[in-house]
């Protein structure tokens, strides 16, 4: 008998039998399904936040104070927010040090530095619009590099509106629809708390990130943040920028040695200020959610197993109810290979049906978001399930179909 023969036989035998034949399909569809559907969210999840975190840029250091003190400079007395130690002057990020980092000769990895203060829900207003702005950033120039703020139209303020104190702002998309709604932004004066600014630039829509709107911002220069709105205290983030990715740890560890020094740091492992490094952040990020998506991904091929676990079932009872047949065919001369690999087609025939439908499932659901999280299909995925799926097909059915090989043919023929 040759193969084109055991497959009509196979497919005879799946036939007559459809509605056992689908539900054990249905099986492995969910398996192959599932498998691929949460790798797939898993890879969304690990590509939405890589891009959060390169938006602030890949060489960019994140200076900020490491307890909770209130502003307007140094503060006295132990450092709180839960560390301890041997520390007795906790000290407050000051314009001092963001000027102490830019020394080429203490500092050459370093490339620019943004000293930065927040001002939360500045209330902002045009003609009869009105919008708390979620974000209201002081600082210089070098920020916009720094953090990959492009702008979409008009311009950045420059480094000589600075020292001038020039009240302008470079607004985020949000700011913008919520304000002007279709009207050019450029050139027009918004009220921010009472204080006139000037609209001279519009930042590059950057997408929310999860609960909080990237584009719901605004930036001004920093002494005149200072001047009307956050007053003349500490700062709330010193952002530096490494000459380059591949410096970006030497510029670490000046800035560190920079900053021991100047807050008389002893204790190197409880100092007041932390340091976020956002090319690190990324490959811890890039693991954890690597892990995370195998994780899942295991989780989903127990379904597979159990789809198996179906598949030797139903072969068991098809087995049992066609023991006649079988009988039948040895008797007439058919060797026991041609039995066995009858019933290995009816299994690997229903496997690979089943994970042929289940990747077109997956396929289908990857193109919705799920949870705010947009799928990412793995090729890679795809084929692995469905090479498992046809896998267990063999595997599962392998026991059943030899079981139907070694019936004797008389007492095969005797079955009730």
């Amino acid at each position: 008998m040759n193969q084109a023969e055991i497959l009509r036989f196979a497919l005879r035998g799946l036939l007559a039998n459809k509605m056992r034949s689908a539900l054990t399909t249905l099986g492995i569809l969910i398996g192959v399904a599932a498998v691929i559907m949460l790798v797939a969210v898993g890879e969304g999840s690990s590509r939405s936040i890589q891009q959060n975190i390169q938006r602030l840029g890949a060489n960019t250091l994140t200076i900020s104070p490491s307890f909770s003190g209130g502003g307007g400079g140094a503060q006295r007395g132990p450092g709180r927010g839960g560390n301890t130690g041997p520390r007795t002057q906790a000290r407050q990020l000051s314009l001092a040090d963001a000027k102490a980092l830019t020394d080429a000769t203490t500092a050459p990895s370093v490339r620019s530095v943004s000293p930065v203060v927040t001002v939360s829900a500045a209330s902002a207003s045009y003609g009869a619009a009105t919008h708390p702005i979620a974000q209201l950033v002081g600082t210089y120039p070098s920020y916009f590099e720094a953090v990959n703020k492009p702008v979409a139209k008009g311009a950045y303020f420059y480094n000589d509106d600075v020292p001038a104190a020039r009240k302008v702002m470079v607004i985020g998309q949000t700011v913008a629809d919520e304000l002007f709604g279709s009207v050019d932004p450029i050139g027009r004066q918004v009220s921010v708390s009472g204080v006139p600014f000037t609209v001279i630039g519009v930042l590059k829509a950057a997408g929310s990130s999860g609960a909080q709107d990237a584009d719901d911002v605004a930036v001004a220069p920093l002494p005149a943040v200072q001047q009307s709105l956050s007053g003349f205290g500490s700062l709330d983030q010193i952002v530096v920028q490494a000459t380059g990715a591949g410096t970006t740890s030497a510029a670490q560890a000046e800035v560190t040695a920079i900053l021991n020094q100047r807050h008389g740091i002893t204790n190197t492992t409880n100092p007041d200020y932390r340091i976020l490094n956002q090319a690190t952040l990324q490959e811890t990020v890039s693991e954890a959610t690597g892990t995370f998506t195998v994780l899942l991904a295991a989780v989903a091929a127990i379904s597979l197993l159990v789809g198996g676990i179906g598949i030797t079932n139903i072969m068991l009872v098809t087995v049992t109810e066609r023991t006649r047949e079988i009988g039948i065919r040895k008797a007439l001369g058919a060797p026991r290979s041609a039995v066995l690999g009858q019933f290995l087609m009816e299994a690997t025939l229903l496997s690979l049906v089943g994970g042929l439908s289940g990747v077109l499932v997956a396929f289908a659901g990857t193109r919705f978001s799920i949870a705010g999280i947009e799928p990412v299909l793995v090729p890679s995925s795809v084929a692995l399930a469905l090479g498992v799926s046809v896998g267990i097909g063999l595997f599962f059915g392998g026991y059943p179909a030899n079981r139907a090989a070694k019936l004797r043919p008389i007492e095969a023929l005797r079955h009730e």
